[in-house]
């Protein structure tokens, strides 16, 4: 049965690729999304939460409720 199975995939290069080689590359595809993803997250999203915060918090400062 394996023997046969290769057989099968060294006469037909293109489905050989078709079966292992775009599942693969899908895989790489979104891993390197979700590094993109994280990334963009770490170095731009969270720097610009923690200035509009820190901001926010600084020109809240002077004005604080009265307890």
């Amino acid at each position: 049965m394996i023997v046969a199975l290769l057989r099968l995939f060294a006469l037909r290069p293109l489905l050989t690729l078709a079966i292992f080689g775009i599942p693969i590359i899908v895989l790489v595809a979104v891993g390197l999304f979700a590094i993109l993803a994280l990334k963009l997250f770490f170095f731009v999203v969270l720097p610009v939460l923690v200035v509009v915060w820190l901001v926010r918090k600084v020109t809240r400062w002077g004005d604080a409720p009265a307890s």
